[in-house]
């Protein structure tokens, strides 16, 4: 009887155990883990039981040595359930059942070193490894684009890809976003503004970097067509600023003799490349400009980030000098 209540107990046991890793729910939080090349297995059981609320470490344990994690464990971002048993994630480890995950490009994007950041904070590549990349002629030879005109390539949007993308996967995705977006339709629309799909992200990234307000962005864009049409300089700060690696607050009269491509001050024309990553909605005015006469604009003397536009040289100085009263009003009163 002794033998048979110690047998029965000892298979309570090893069943109980078993049920524990390979049946029973280990997690109370659902939880982002993300494992990099030199995470070690330690380090995945503490993040699990802290993040995601593992009730059995012991259990993970079991079943980590089970699946050899310690030597089999793969990079990746992976999403745990509380649902999940311990046996289930340790094969998701091992076998890199990874969940992808959301890149997003957004906001003002005006240097390669920008850009390379936004990038590696949400992907497991490296900024250093990304900003090579951009600098790289060879690199970006396949694509079709240079250091100095990849800012085209790159369109602000959500990308869904896995965490351990490698940067040439990266490119290889933000290029297949960039050939979806120039459909036949978007291609007649350059075509009917006498621009090819370069020159559009040229003065799609001088619209942005003109102003915040994305309603205004079919009006400015009207703006530099009616003077690039008319083979007037287009006369752009943002282009200056460029030449300056946006260093300056603002863009005064020493600034506007500078020997560059992109002082548009100084040469007429577009500039050589994009000044920035432009919006889609940037592009959009430029392919679907606002029709009117406006040649000249300037900030308003609203002081709301708006600008006031004027078809004659006169008006537009008449409207610069209500923005300079301005100014000096409110400079006076600090």
């Amino acid at each position: 009887m002794a033998s048979c209540a110690l047998i029965g107990a000892v298979t309570g046991f090893f069943f109980g155990r078993w049920y524990n890793d390979n049946r029973r729910p280990n997690f109370t939080e659902k939880y982002v883990l993300f494992v990099r090349p030199e995470t070690s297995v330690q380090t995945v059981i503490d993040s699990l039981v802290s993040g995601a609320g593992a009730q059995r470490p012991r259990s993970l344990e079991r079943c980590f040595e089970e699946e050899n994690l310690a030597a089999c464990m793969k990079p990746g971002r992976y999403v745990i359930e509380p649902s999940f048993t311990s046996i289930y994630v340790a094969r998701m480890l091992t076998h890199g059942w990874q969940t992808p995950g959301n890149m997003t490009l957004s906001g003002t994007i005006r240097t390669k070193a920008r850009l390379a950041q936004k990038i590696a904070a949400q992907m497991m590549a490296d900024s250093v490894s990304i900003a090579q990349a951009l600098d790289s002629a060879e690199f970006l030879q396949p694509y079709g684009f240079t250091p100095e005109n990849v800012f085209a390539m790159i369109l602000p949007d959500t990308y869904q890809m896995y965490w351990t993308a490698s940067v040439r996967e990266i490119f290889d995705r933000l290029k297949k976003e960039y050939d979806a977006f120039w459909t036949q339709e978007r291609l007649d629309k350059a075509k009917a503004q006498k621009l090819n799909q370069m020159q559009v992200s040229v003065l799609a990234s001088i619209v942005s970097g003109e102003t915040l307000k994305s309603f205004e962005y079919p009006r400015i864009a009207g703006v530099y067509l009616n003077r690039y049409r008319k083979g007037m300089r287009l006369q752009a700060d943002p282009t200056v600023a460029f030449c300056f690696n946006y260093e300056p607050d603002r863009i005064l009269k020493k600034h506007l003799n500078v020997d560059s491509p992109y002082n548009t001050y100084k040469y007429a024309g577009l500039p050589p490349a994009p000044i920035n990553v432009p919006p889609k909605a940037c592009l959009e005015a430029v392919l679907s400009p606002e029709n009117h006469k406006f040649l000249y604009f300037c900030a308003s003397s609203d002081f709301d980030g708006t600008h006031r536009f004027a078809v004659t040289y006169s008006e537009h100085q008449k409207n610069a000098r209500a923005f300079q009263r301005e100014l000096t009003r409110r400079r006076s009163q600090k």
